[in-house]
């Protein structure tokens, strides 16, 4: 999944890049509105992270600007403690969630999760579609009960493929979703991680959870389940 993270003050920019890229997401920077408004509105962008203090256009700007423009991502507002002004203005242009600095890496991790799910129509942090369960939370992956371990990238792909259960998602979208801007991207990989990837959810090959549309793309063809509580 792909990120934009706009911030103005360096350290936490960095920092907050490095945490994001640490759990498994590519990450697209901007310092200030300006070029953050770009990047949100050129690329692919699966959720944003907006402070709403910077020193140009202002984040409440910035999302105004997208959402006119029809941008659906799902976007997370950063305030300064107090500010509550600022963060009914964000909210009502268009922003999903906020927190008050200082807040909790683990915190802001949740909620990018949270958000993220809730915007491809998911409640459970538990993808399940028929035997196969990934924990976005726990970030690990049960095929009927029992463990499957998996690379980072596979996890990855996996994980963009079963929030969008039913649907084909072609090899461009997935590139896009998966590596950041700068990234050196070869098509080769995608289908080595693929091929990967079903060899380790089916080794019996009977259940073929990963179908190739010719052509257009891959499909993960086990629906969604309804969400249950866990027992």
């Amino acid at each position: 999944m792909r990120l934009l993270v706009i911030e103005d003050e360096p350290t936490l920019l960095t920092t907050l890049a490095a945490r994001l890229r640490e759990d498994g997401y590519a990450v697209d920077i901007a310092a200030n509105g300006r070029d953050g408004h770009h990047i949100g509105a050129e690329y692919p962008i699966d959720l944003a992270i907006v402070d709403l203090g910077l020193p140009d256009i202002t984040g409440t700007e910035v999302i105004k600007r997208w959402r006119a423009s029809g941008l659906a991502f799902p976007v997370l507002i950063l305030t300064a403690r107090g500010s509550w002004e600022d963060k009914v203005a964000g909210l009502e242009l268009g922003a999903d969630d906020y927190l008050v600095k200082p807040f909790h890496t683990e915190e802001l991790l949740a909620r990018v999760r949270a958000l993220m799910r809730r915007a491809a129509g998911w409640s459970d942090p538990k993808l399940r579609c028929g035997p196969f369960v990934l924990d976005t939370s726990a970030k690990s992956f049960t095929v009927d009960d029992k463990a499957v371990e998996l690379t980072a990238f596979e996890y990855k792909v996996l994980e963009y493929l079963m929030l969008h259960a039913g649907r084909v998602v072609s090899k461009t979208e997935l590139t896009d979703h998966l590596y950041e801007e700068d990234t050196d991207r070869d098509s080769n990989v995608l289908e080595v991680i693929v091929g990967r990837l079903r060899r380790k959810l089916d080794p019996e090959r009977t259940l073929n959870p990963v179908e190739t549309s010719r052509g257009q793309g891959y499909r993960f063809r086990f629906e969604r389940a309804a969400s249950r509580p866990d027992v």
